[in-house]
């Protein structure tokens, strides 16, 4: 029983180093705010979301792309509720 128990924690062990390795990878690759560099794709990024809503070429996408595009936007939106909230330390108004 107690071989049982000590495999179980080493298997575990090992699969939680390569998950918080993983997280903090990601979170290193994922979570550094835009460099210089970054700033012309980032431009064009939104002259080409502007000239697909002017052309129409929003048509084209799959419905898998406009749902995880719609996904992305609740995201946003409830990411920028969710800081508010924070922000004004309440959940209905402010107390003044």
């Amino acid at each position: 029983m107690a071989k049982l128990v000590t495999e179980i924690v080493s298997v575990l062990a090992s699969k939680t180093k390569v998950a918080i390795k993983n997280t903090v990878y990601y979170g290193k690759v994922e979570l550094v705010p835009p460099k210089l560099s970054d700033i012309p794709a980032i431009k064009d990024g939104f002259s080409n979301l502007i000239s697909a809503a002017k052309n129409g070429r929003i048509l084209d996408l799959s419905v898998r792309e406009v749902w995880l595009n719609t996904l992305v936007g609740i995201e946003v939106v409830c990411w920028f509720f969710v800081g508010e909230c924070i922000g004004k330390r309440h959940i209905i108004g402010y107390k003044v």
